[in-house]
């Protein structure tokens, strides 16, 4: 760990929801509004887990193509990384075992990462199921969780079982 915390990335195609997830974590709520990342961003927050804090800081990079160059040079020491991908799209789906071919490429091995389907509150405009997503999960050995960063299900959660084995690493 360095002295800023634990290192934390968010990654996934554009308009999957990282920001939105990273302020329903950080801040408690939603902004529909909230704009395309440019680059990276990035938050400080605290988690308790046994009775003891931890400070993270989590970076929320593009999804974007064209700053791909930029945001893969943050997996490097990084000491967790959220894959975050669309339930309401197939295509955020079928790019997920390239962001986890990206991490493999450029962060250590010693990195733990969880698989995110974001946006489960929009249950009518769901392409990708639940079992697809485990499936997935598995394919990869990782661990699956469905989170909407809308109504705040699962953030949380995503956050202390990430936090959890990273900081047993």
């Amino acid at each position: 760990m360095a002295d800023n915390g634990y290192k934390i990335i968010l990654i996934g195609n554009s308009q999957v929801g990282k920001t939105c997830f990273l302020q329903q974590y950080c801040d408690r709520d939603f902004n529909v509004n909230s704009g395309t990342t440019i680059g990276v961003d990035f938050r400080f927050s605290m988690i308790v887990l046994d009775g003891k804090t931890y400070k993270m800081q989590i970076w929320d990079t593009a999804g974007q193509e064209r700053f791909r160059t930029i945001t893969t040079s943050y997996y490097r020491d990084a000491d967790g990384i959220i894959v975050i991908y669309d339930v309401t799209s197939e295509e955020t789906f079928l790019q997920v075992e390239n962001w986890f071919g990206e991490i493999n490429k450029h962060s250590s091995q010693s990195v733990f990462s969880i698989l995110v389907g974001n946006k489960k509150d929009l249950e009518q405009d769901r392409v990708v199921s639940t079992e697809n997503g485990q499936q997935l999960a598995e394919k990869l050995s990782v661990p699956f969780i469905e989170t909407s960063a809308k109504t705040g299900e699962n953030v949380y959660e995503t956050f202390k079982q990430l936090m959890e084995k990273v900081i047993t690493m």
